[in-house]
C-alpha cells in the first residue's frame, strides 16, 4: 500500500508535465488557448464614430505606411486646417481597450487598407479626381494565379495555408521561429553563421508597414511584430482561414520593391511588373494560369519574373541596379521549388533558360493640364492647407475631398474656351470684329475664367479655367497689366477716403467746418468739408454719391511730375480728351485721364497724412524732416542702381569685371588711372602701366608720365563721388567692382549692407542746403513713393496680391499689374456688402475612413472681415451696372435674364492691357519699344450671388499682332451666357450648405491596366 502511494505521489508531476507538454504541443499546432482569449480581446478593440472631436486618439508615430496614408501627420493636418476656419465634424473614438494596446506599444488593431489615396467630389458629390497606390492589385484571393501563392509560401510561410487547423495564429510558424531563434544564438557566437529571419508574412507585413523605415532594429521590435499581428488576425474570430488567404493577397499587393523615377515608390507585384519590367499586370496574371494557351516561352518568362520581385523584396534597391545578382538568385530558387516538388523539372530548365530584362525607366502618360485645372488648383489649395510640400506626397494621403466646384459648369466652360481657338468657331462666335480678333491668330490667345458663388458665408469656387495647355495658372500664378481693372481698385480706395473723412467731419457743425484750414494740395479733403459744411443730406450714402460726382478733366495734353519722372498718359477714344467728366461717368466710360488725376488726389490726399510730415517739409525749407527725406532718397536711389550693377557683374571673374568696367567709359589715362586705383589702390606703379598699355597701348605714357599719374589719382586724394566723375562711371559701380574683388562671392544683400556709407557719400551734392531745387525734386520722389505704400495697404486689405505698388499715378490704369483672382475677391467683397469672406474650394474632408483615425471635417461658418462701410459696395455696384448699361461693357446688356423673364442686374469693369518694354535716353526721349504681352480682362457679377473674371492673354513678341481690347473678354462672356445659364441657379437664394461629408468612392477596379 505505501509503495503504491509513493508511487503515485511520484508519478503526478510527471503527469502534469506530460498535461502541460501536450497542451503546449496542442496550442503551438493549434492556437485553440490563443483564439480564444484574441477572439474575446478583439471584441473590444472598437473605434465607432461620433459627432465632434475625439476625447483620445494615438496616432502613430512612425511606419512607411502611416507616414505615407498620412495617419502619422494627423495632428499637424487637424491643427492647420482648423486655423483655417475647418471643424470637426465626426471622429473616430477608440475605445479605451484599443488605446491600452497602443500604450502597450503595439500596432493600433484594425483592417488596414493595401490600397488608398486622394480623391477629390465636386460640389454634386461626383468623383472628379482619383489617385489610388498601389495603382495594379489583387481583388482578392481568388484573383492571384496558384502558381504565384505557391512560389510565394514555399519561400515566406510554407504552412501559413494549413486547412487542418483553422484557428492558427498566422503571426508566429513555431518550428521556424524556433530555428531562427538558435541560428541566432549561434550567429552571436559565431558571426561567420547565417541567421535567416522566422518572419511569417502576418509579421512581414507589420514590419514593413509600421516598424521605423520599415526595418527590424531589435528583439523588442520583433515582439512588437508578433504580438500586433496576433491581435489582428483574430479581429473577426477564432477562425483565421479567411484571414490567412487575405495575408497572401495583402503581402502580394503591397510588399515594398525599390523606388524608380519618375515612378516614385514601387509597392506590390503589380506595380512592380510594371515598373521593374514594363509588363502588363492583367497579361502577367493571364500567362501565369495554368490554362494559358500563350507559348511556354512567354508563360516561363512571366513566372521568372514573378519570382524574381518576391525575391527581391529583401534588398528591392540593390536588385534593381544589379539585375545580374538578382538573376543568378531567381535561378537558385527555381532549382529548390523543383526540388521540392513546387514546379515539374522540365518548367525549372524553361525558367533558367529566359533571362530578365529590365524595362528602361517608365515615365507616366502627361495629364490634360486645361481639362484639369480645376481639380489642379483644388490639389495645390489643399497641399496648401495641410503643409504639403509634393503633389506625389498629396496623392497618396488617405483623404476624400469635397471641393466646391461644379464639375459639369467647369467642363463645358473649358471646352466652350478651347472652341473659341478655333478661326472658323471665333468668327460664328462674334469675335472677329473692331476691337476684338480682326488682327492675330485666334489659336494664339489664352483664355481664362473664373466664377465663384457667396454662399453660406464664404465665396465658393465653382469655375476655374484656363485655355494654357500646362500646369501653370493663369488666374492666380502669373503677374498681369490687366489695364483699366486697376480703376474698380482706385474707385473704392477713392470712396473710402470720402468715407474717412465723412467719420472725421461729419459731427461738425457749418460753423467749425468753416474754420477748418486744408491745404491747397489737398483737393478731396478740401471738398469733403466744404461739401459738409453746405449740403442739407449729410449722411455718409448722400456724401459718397456725391463724391462720384465730383469732375475732372479728360484732356490728355498735360504732363505729369510721378513715378521719378515726367509723364504722359493718353486716353482710349480721342474725344475724351475734349470733355471733363464726373467720376461716375470716368468709370463708365473707362476714361484714362480722369483716373490719373483722380490717382493724383489720392496721392497728394495721402501725403498730407503722412505721420513724418512730408507734405510740411516740402512747403517749409526749414524743416527738420527735409535732410532725413533726402537720406531716405540716396539710400533707396543707391540700391536701385547697386542692384543694377550687381547684374552687370555678378558670376563675372575679376579679369571680366575689370575689362566691363573699362568698357563702360571712353578710356583715357586720367580715367584709367582712376579706376585702376580704385580698384586696386595698393599696387604699384609698374602695375598702373601694365594696365594703361593692355586698355590704351597707343598712350605711349613714359615712366615721370605714369608716376605722376599714380600720385595724382590716389584714392586718398579724392572721395568715391570724385573719382567716379573724374572716371565717368557711377561711383557706386566703381565701389561694387573693388569690393567684389574682395569679396566674389557676396550676395546681393551682403552688398547693400556694405554699402550703405558709400550709397549716402556720393549723394552727398544733394544733401547741401543751396541746391533746394534738386533737393524739392527729391523728397517730393519720396513723398509720393509714402503715399504709395498707404495706397497699397488699402489695396492689401481688399486682397491686391503683390508686395508693392509702383509709386506713379499710371498705377491707377494697370500700372502695377493684378491677377484675375484677386480681382474677383475684390467683387466678392463689393458682392458681401464690404464683407471680405474666405475663398474656398475645399469644404469637407474626410481623413482615413474605417480607421481609428477617421475624422471628417467641414468649413465652419464665417462672420467675414468688415474692411468696407456697406454703403460703398452698394455704390460702387451700381457704378458697375452703368459700364454694362451703357459703358464699355456694354456688350453684355441684355445677356442674362431671371426664370420670369426679367434682366438680371449685371455690372463689372473692363480693362485693356498693352504691355511694353521702353528704352528712353537721357533726355526722356523713347528709344525703342517692344511689346511684352496684350490682355484684356472684365470682372463682373451676376445678380447678388456669382461673380467671376474672364480675360484674354497673349504673351511674347507674337502680342504684337493682336490688337484686341477688353471688347473680346465681354464677347467671351457673352457667349458663355448661355452654358452659365443652364447649370446656374441664377434667380434663386443659393441652397443652404450643411456640413456633409463626402462619400469615398466605391474600391477601385483591382486590376488597373495601362
Amino acid at each position: 500500500m505505501r509503495r503504491s502511494v509513493k508511487f503515485a505521489l511520484l508519478a503526478v508531476p510527471f503527469l502534469l508535465v506530460a498535461a502541460l507538454a501536450y497542451l503546449v504541443s496542442d496550442e503551438l499546432q493549434t492556437s485553440a488557448l490563443q483564439a480564444s482569449y484574441l477572439t474575446q480581446l478583439g471584441k473590444k478593440l472598437t473605434f465607432p464614430l461620433r459627432p465632434g472631436p475625439s476625447p483620445s486618439v494615438h496616432y502613430p508615430n512612425s511606419g512607411p505606411y502611416d507616414r505615407r496614408l498620412g495617419y502619422s501627420q494627423m495632428p499637424l493636418y487637424l491643427e492647420r486646417l482648423r486655423a483655417r476656419g475647418y471643424a470637426v465634424a465626426e471622429q473616430a473614438v477608440p475605445s479605451g481597450t484599443m488605446n491600452a494596446l497602443i500604450n502597450l506599444g503595439l500596432n493600433a488593431p484594425y483592417h488596414e487598407k493595401a490600397q488608398a489615396g486622394l480623391q477629390v467630389f465636386d460640389a454634386g458629390n461626383r468623383l472628379i479626381y482619383l489617385s489610388r497606390h498601389p495603382e495594379r492589385v489583387y481583388a482578392s484571393f481568388d484573383a492571384v494565379p496558384p502558381a504565384l501563392v505557391d512560389a510565394l509560401l514555399f519561400i515566406e510561410n510554407r504552412m501559413l495555408l494549413d486547412p487542418e487547423q483553422p484557428r492558427r495564429n498566422p503571426a508566429v510558424e513555431w518550428g521556424r521561429f524556433s530555428r531562427a531563434m538558435w541560428d541566432r544564438v549561434l550567429h552571436m557566437a559565431d558571426p561567420e553563421h547565417e541567421s535567416p529571419g522566422g518572419s511569417t508574412l502576418a509579421t512581414q507585413i507589420e514590419k514593413y508597414r509600421h516598424s521605423p523605415e520599415g526595418r527590424t532594429e531589435s528583439a523588442q521590435d520583433k515582439l512588437r511584430q508578433m504580438a500586433s499581428a496576433s491581435v489582428r488576425a483574430y479581429l473577426d474570430g477564432e477562425d483565421t482561414s479567411a484571414v490567412r488567404h487575405q495575408l497572401v493577397v495583402d503581402y502580394l499587393n503591397t510588399v515594398p520593391l525599390g523606388a524608380r523615377n519618375n515612378f516614385g515608390e514601387v509597392l506590390g507585384i503589380g506595380d512592380g511588373l510594371w515598373v521593374w519590367y514594363g509588363r502588363d499586370f492583367a497579361q502577367v496574371n493571364a500567362l501565369l494560369d495554368a490554362r494559358s494557351p500563350a507559348s511556354l516561352e512567354a508563360r516561363v518568362l512571366a513566372y521568372k519574373e514573378a519570382l524574381s520581385l518576391l525575391i527581391s523584396q529583401r534588398r528591392p534597391s540593390y536588385y534593381l541596379e544589379h539585375l545580374d545578382d538578382l538573376e543568378t538568385l531567381t535561378d537558385a530558387y527555381v532549382r529548390l521549388l523543383a526540388g521540392a516538388g513546387i514546379i515539374p523539372a522540365e518548367l525549372r530548365d524553361a525558367i533558367q533558360a529566359q533571362s530578365l530584362r529590365q524595362q528602361a525607366q517608365r515615365v507616366r502618360p502627361p495629364g490634360a493640364p486645361i481639362e484639369r485645372k480645376g481639380t489642379n488648383a483644388v490639389r495645390v489649395n489643399l497641399a496648401a492647407m495641410l503643409g504639403v510640400p509634393r503633389m506625389y506626397d498629396l496623392d497618396r494621403l488617405d483623404l476624400t475631398v469635397g471641393s466646391t466646384l461644379d464639375a459639369a459648369l467647369q467642363r463645358d466652360v473649358t471646352a466652350e474656351l478651347i472652341k473659341l481657338r478655333d478661326p472658323a468657331y471665333a468668327k460664328a462666335a462674334g469675335l472677329i470684329g473692331d476691337k476684338m480678333l480682326q488682327h492675330g491668330d485666334p489659336r494664339g490667345v489664352t483664355y481664362s475664367f473664373t466664377l465663384f458663388e457667396r454662399s453660406g458665408g464664404t465665396n465658393r469656387v465653382l469655375v476655374q479655367a484656363d485655355t494654357f495647355d500646362q500646369p501653370f495658372d493663369i488666374n492666380e500664378g502669373v503677374k498681369l497689366d490687366l489695364g483699366s481693372t486697376a480703376k474698380l481698385r482706385t474707385l473704392v480706395t477713392y470712396l473710402e477716403i470720402v468715407a474717412e473723412l465723412h467719420q472725421r467731419y461729419a459731427a461738425l457743425t457749418p460753423a467749425a467746418l468753416r474754420k477748418v484750414t486744408v491745404s491747397k494740395q489737398n483737393p478731396i479733403e478740401r471738398w469733403a468739408v466744404d461739401y459738409l459744411a453746405q449740403a442739407p443730406d449729410r449722411g455718409l450714402a448722400a456724401m459718397l454719391a456725391a463724391s462720384l460726382e465730383r469732375k475732372y478733366s479728360g484732356n490728355a495734353g498735360e504732363w505729369f511730375a510721378t513715378g521719378g519722372g515726367m509723364q504722359h498718359f493718353d486716353n482710349f477714344e480721342p474725344w475724351e480728351g475734349t470733355q471733363q467728366f464726373t467720376v461716375r461717368e470716368g468709370l463708365k466710360h473707362s476714361v484714362n485721364l480722369v483716373f490719373v488725376r483722380l490717382m493724383r488726389d489720392l496721392s497728394r490726399y495721402y501725403q498730407h497724412q503722412l505721420p513724418s510730415a512730408g507734405a510740411q517739409a516740402l512747403e517749409d525749407g526749414t524743416s527738420p524732416q527735409r535732410q532725413a527725406y533726402l537720406e531716405r532718397f540716396a539710400d533707396r536711389e543707391g540700391r536701385l542702381f547697386m542692384g543694377r550693377f550687381y547684374g552687370k557683374y555678378r558670376g563675372k571673374s575679376p579679369q571680366e569685371q575689370e575689362a566691363i568696367l573699362v568698357q563702360s567709359t571712353h578710356a583715357t589715362p586720367v580715367r584709367l588711372a582712376t579706376i585702376f586705383r580704385s580698384l586696386d589702390p595698393q599696387a604699384g606703379p609698374d602695375k598702373l602701366a601694365a594696365f594703361i598699355r593692355a586698355y590704351l597701348p597707343e598712350a605711349g605714357l613714359d615712366a615721370p608720365a605714369l608716376a605722376k599719374l599714380y600720385d595724382r589719382y590716389s584714392p586718398q586724394r579724392f572721395d568715391l563721388a570724385d573719382r567716379g566723375y573724374i572716371a565717368r562711371l557711377h561711383p557706386l559701380e566703381l565701389w561694387l567692382v573693388a569690393y567684389l574683388r574682395q569679396h566674389p562671392q557676396a550676395t546681393l544683400a551682403q552688398v547693400n549692407q556694405a554699402s550703405a556709407a558709400e550709397r549716402i557719400e556720393v549723394y552727398k551734392w544733394l544733401l547741401k542746403s543751396r541746391r533746394k531745387g534738386a533737393q524739392d525734386k527729391r523728397i517730393r520722389q519720396m513723398i509720393e513713393i509714402e503715399a504709395f505704400q498707404q495706397i497699397h495697404q488699402a489695396w492689401k486689405r481688399l486682397g491686391y496680391p503683390f508686395d508693392a505698388l509702383v509709386p506713379s499715378y499710371g498705377t491707377a490704369i494697370g500700372a502695377s499689374a493684378d491677377r484675375p483672382a484677386a480681382l474677383a475677391e475684390l467683387m466678392g467683397i463689393l458682392e458681401n456688402d464690404g464683407l471680405r469672406m474666405p475663398t474656398v474650394r475645399i469644404d469637407r474632408l474626410h481623413f482615413a475612413a474605417g480607421t481609428p483615425y477617421e475624422v471628417s471635417l467641414c468649413r465652419a461658418p464665417a462672420t467675414g472681415e468688415r474692411v468696407l462701410p456697406p454703403e460703398i459696395p452698394q455704390l460702387v455696384k451700381a457704378a458697375l451696372a452703368e459700364v454694362v448699361e451703357g459703358g464699355t461693357a456694354k456688350r453684355v446688356a441684355d445677356t442674362f435674364f431671371l426664370p420670369d423673364g426679367s434682366a438680371l442686374p449685371v455690372g463689372g469693369k473692363t480693362g485693356t492691357g498693352d504691355n511694353r518694354y521702353k528704352t528712353f535716353s537721357r533726355g526722356g526721349g523713347l528709344i525703342s519699344e517692344r511689346v511684352v504681352s496684350r490682355s484684356g480682362a472684365f470682372v463682373f457679377y451676376l445678380g447678388d450671388r456669382y461673380f467671376g473674371t474672364v480675360v484674354a492673354y497673349v504673351a511674347g513678341p507674337e502680342a504684337a499682332k493682336y490688337k484686341f481690347t477688353s471688347a473680346l473678354t465681354t464677347q467671351v462672356l457673352k457667349v458663355l451666357a448661355p452654358i452659365l445659364t443652364h447649370h446656374l441657379d441664377l434667380g434663386g437664394p443659393g441652397a443652404a450648405r450643411g456640413c456633409e461629408v463626402p462619400q469615398a468612392a466605391a474600391t477601385a477596379t483591382a486590376q488597373r491596366l495601362d
